[in-house]
């Protein structure tokens, strides 16, 4: 558990940020964060002393694990050259193309920071080239910190969002309607009233911020069939799944194409960044070629072009998913071992290397869903796997991902370490 040395950095923290943390989920660590002094492969080292194995890897990014050697030699060569220019650099270019080749090929590409960014300058592209200006989104679905998106399901006859976070004007919430995510129905329903005005329909193809949650069969293709009915756009947002279910993403690995991509996480090799992607017809409504604005100081940031082009070709080989994969299925192969074998409600969503474990009786088919799982028997199975050595997402809301450094020698680690820990809260009676 974090010690006396993360306990002093967080005092300190307290007084300068706002809940002592820099992003909420940061918080959720309890008592109090630890700090982390360095990363190495599967393995986060903290202030402390403590080695971690690290199932959160940055909330997704860094599929390679921490410190990659690839990684790290890109960087170094790029910083030699110097870090930051504000003028166009090569290397944006061979990024371009590799994400190209494998979304929207013959496309456009626009670089920008964060996947907040990059769904924020998909949101206001769709509206730009539609002229329209509702979007469909769905209850339960994270799509990064802007007002557009910060909007849930009101009350159950409600069809406008409302604001989920303060200081989102009810003017702005109501640009938004919320459907449930696999619910064709509650699209179709949104749509017949309103669709002459939807400029997109945007969803996470698989949900990873409220658990993972994988789309029921046919619900991705039948998003695609009624944004075209109605002229709108269909936003996939893989800023998680980007990279990480396939090369090319969950529409690679579902069969099903949207007209805008959202990008970010991975594909920037744990720097920051977030990307949009469509067809040149659509990208070339951006500035300075068309009129729909977006700029930014540090998009394309050379760094970051260095490590995503980096990251890319490793994955290239294949050898990273075949890794991440086989943990990933060993893991939840042993979990499903303990519920049975202890007798637990729980279930278990699992889409290649990101899975989650729900404490209730019932599947896990929407963020609703999620909701109803027993939150208080999740944050004893991360407290008691901390313990022992072992960092899952400390919140049920987010995914626990694996990586190409979590070799078999890892895992076996990771399930003696959860063997004990079902065996004692089964025995305490918390699952």
């Amino acid at each position: 558990m974090p010690g006396a040395r993360s306990k002093e950095l967080y005092g300190k923290a307290q007084e300068l940020f706002p809940g002592g943390v820099n992003s909420p989920v940061r918080a959720a660590v309890k008592p109090y964060p630890f700090y982390v002094e360095r990363a190495e492969g599967a393995y986060i080292y903290t202030v402390d002393g403590e080695r971690l194995i690290d199932y959160v890897l940055g909330y997704g990014p860094l599929f390679l694990g921490h410190r990659h050697p690839k990684v790290y030699e890109a960087l170094q060569r790029q910083l030699e050259k110097g870090w930051f220019y504000g003028a166009p650099y090569e290397l944006e270019i061979k990024l371009a193309e590799k994400i190209l080749k494998y979304y929207h090929p013959g496309g456009m590409v626009r670089f920008v920071n964060t996947g907040t960014e990059a769904t924020m300058t998909a949101i206001r592209l769709a509206r730009g080239f539609t002229g329209r200006d509702l979007i469909i989104k769905f209850n339960g679905c994270y799509h990064g910190a802007h007002d557009a998106v910060l909007v849930g399901a009101g009350s159950a006859a409600a069809e406008y969002g409302v604001p989920s976070s303060k200081g989102v004007p009810d003017s702005v919430a109501k640009l938004t309607l919320v459907a449930r995510y696999n619910d064709t129905r509650s699209v179709e329903k949104l749509m017949r009233k309103y669709g002459d005005n939807v400029a997109a329909i945007i969803v996470e193809p698989v949900v990873g911020n409220a658990g993972v949650i994988p789309p029921q069969r046919e619900f991705l293709k039948a998003l695609r069939e009624i944004a075209s009915t109605y002229g709108s756009l269909l936003i996939m947002d893989e800023v998680i799944t980007g990279f990480r279910l396939a090369l090319g993403g969950a529409q690679q690995y579902y069969g099903v194409k949207g007209d805008i991509t959202t990008l970010g996480k991975i594909v920037g090799g744990g720097m920051p960044i977030g990307v949009v992607v469509a067809e040149k017809h659509i990208m070339k409504e951006l500035t300075p070629l068309g009129k729909v604005f977006n700029a930014g100081t540090f998009n394309a940031h050379p760094a970051t072009m260095a490590a995503g082009l980096a990251t890319i070709e490793v994955l290239e080989t294949g050898e990273p998913y075949r890794i991440a994969g086989e943990a990933a299925k060993a893991l939840v192969e042993e979990l499903s071992s303990l519920i049975e074998e202890y007798g637990v409600r729980a279930t278990i969503n699992h889409v290649e290397s990101m899975f989650q474990i729900f404490f209730t009786g019932h599947e896990v088919l929407s963020p609703e869903d999620a909701q109803k799982s027993r939150k208080e028997a999740y944050a004893a199975l991360h407290e008691e796997l901390l313990r022992r050595g072992v960092f899952i997402a400390p919140s049920q809301m987010e995914a626990v991902f694996t990586s190409a450094a979590h070799t078999s020698e890892v895992v076996e680690e990771t399930i003696s370490a959860l063997r004990e820990v079902f065996k004692k809260l089964h025995g305490e009676g918390k699952l």
